[in-house]
C-alpha cells in the first residue's frame, strides 16, 4: 500500500459514520437504504459516505435492479493489516529487548544482595 493510499484509507475510516458503515458491511452486503435505516442516517448522507469509502477502495457497489448493493473490498484491509503488523513486530522486538534488560537488572540486583 502506498503512503497516499494508506492516508486515503485511514482518512476514510477516521470519520465515525464511515467506520460504522464498514462495521455494518462486515456482516454482509447491504443496499444504501438498508445502511441508512440501520444507522439512522439520511440516504444522501449515506451515499456521500459510501462514495468516500469507494474512492478509498474500501467498498464496491453492484447494481441489482434499481438498487446499489455495497460490500467490502478486502484488498485495502489486507494491506492495512500488513502495515499495522509491521508496527506490531517493532513493538514485540522492543518488548523482548526490554524483558532481557529487566532480567539482567534483576540478576545484578540479586548478585549484589
Amino acid at each position: 500500500m502506498t503512503a497516499a493510499l494508506e492516508l486515503e484509507v485511514l482518512t476514510a475510516l477516521a470519520e465515525p459514520n464511515r467506520k460504522r458503515i464498514v462495521e455494518l458491511l462486515r456482516d454482509g452486503p447491504r443496499s444504501v437504504g438498508d445502511i441508512a435505516d440501520r444507522l439512522q442516517l439520511v440516504q444522501p448522507q449515506t451515499s456521500r459516505h459510501l462514495r468516500v469509502l469507494a474512492d478509498a477502495g474500501l467498498v464496491r457497489a453492484e447494481r441489482q435492479a434499481q438498487s446499489r448493493i455495497y460490500h467490502l473490498h478486502p484488498a485495502p484491509f489486507r494491506s492495512l493489516t500488513a502495515w499495522l503488523d509491521s508496527f506490531a513486530q517493532v513493538w514485540e522486538t522492543r518488548t523482548d529487548r526490554l524483558d532481557g534488560y529487566l532480567t539482567e537488572l534483576q540478576s545484578r540486583t540479586e548478585e549484589s544482595e
